[in-house]
């Protein structure tokens, strides 16, 4: 592959898999807090939610100590012979963390608007937790869910703190577009920076312009269905 073009290779195929994986984690994680009522609650909410407010610095630092060589996530890969650190899992692992938090949150939110009366009718005609979840709860909570991957795929692509943290600034192997940006503009190349901001804003808009349209659509269905 064309050496000038792999930042914008490493920052979607770390993109696509790290909002692959928020998709998972902040959908189930989202239900189960949507539906839990304990005494914890705010502070479950509040630590799936730190990401999103805590400086890119400081939460490359917490990974750094979580994943480097002294790690509890660090030593485990290092039994297995394998390294995380300055490597291209490295900066999966940083833009899953920080895009977490929007897929959780709009999932979260999706679920809790899902009239309640609807769940207790499948549950009197008994309907197991695991079918009410996927054959309910989804479907309804999947408007949100949709501007979740949005966002978090948005959230990804621009993650610049924690990569460079952990993963580090290595061309053809953790370099993505935020970190190309940085270093151009480091060594005085406005114009080769303004490629990759031109091409960052043009996916982030279309992005929006997708999130718009689908939201637009599902206004569409809901005023029919009325």
């Amino acid at each position: 592959m064309n050496a000038g073009i792999t930042p914008l290779w490493i920052s979607i195929k770390t993109s696509l898999l790290a909002t692959f994986i928020t998709f998972f984690l902040g959908i189930g994680t989202a239900y189960i807090v949507a539906n839990y009522k304990g005494k914890w609650r705010g502070l479950i909410d509040s630590i799936f939610t730190l990401p999103l407010v805590l400086p890119p610095t400081v939460l490359g630092f917490f990974l750094l100590l979580i994943c480097g060589k002294n790690g509890t996530v660090g030593k485990l890969f290092a039994l297995m012979g394998k390294n995380i650190i300055f490597t291209w899992s490295a900066t999966v692992i940083a833009a899953t963390v920080v895009a977490f938090p929007m897929m959780y949150r709009s999932a979260r939110s999706a679920f809790e608007q899902i009239d309640t009366n609807l769940i207790a009718a499948a549950k009197t005609l008994g309907l197991s937790n695991w079918k009410i979840f996927y054959k309910i709860a989804i479907p309804l909570a999947w408007p949100g869910i949709i501007g979740g991957v949005v966002l978090s795929f948005a959230r990804s692509l621009g993650e610049f703190g924690a990569t460079m943290m952990i993963a580090g600034n290595i061309p053809g192997k953790t370099q993505t577009m935020p970190l190309a940006i940085y270093f151009k503009v480091q060594a005085m190349d406005y114009k080769g920076a303004m490629g990759w901001v031109a091409i960052i804003v043009a996916i982030s808009v279309a992005m929006i312009l997708i999130l718009n349209k689908w939201s637009d659509k599902q206004q569409e269905i809901v005023g029919k269905r009325g």
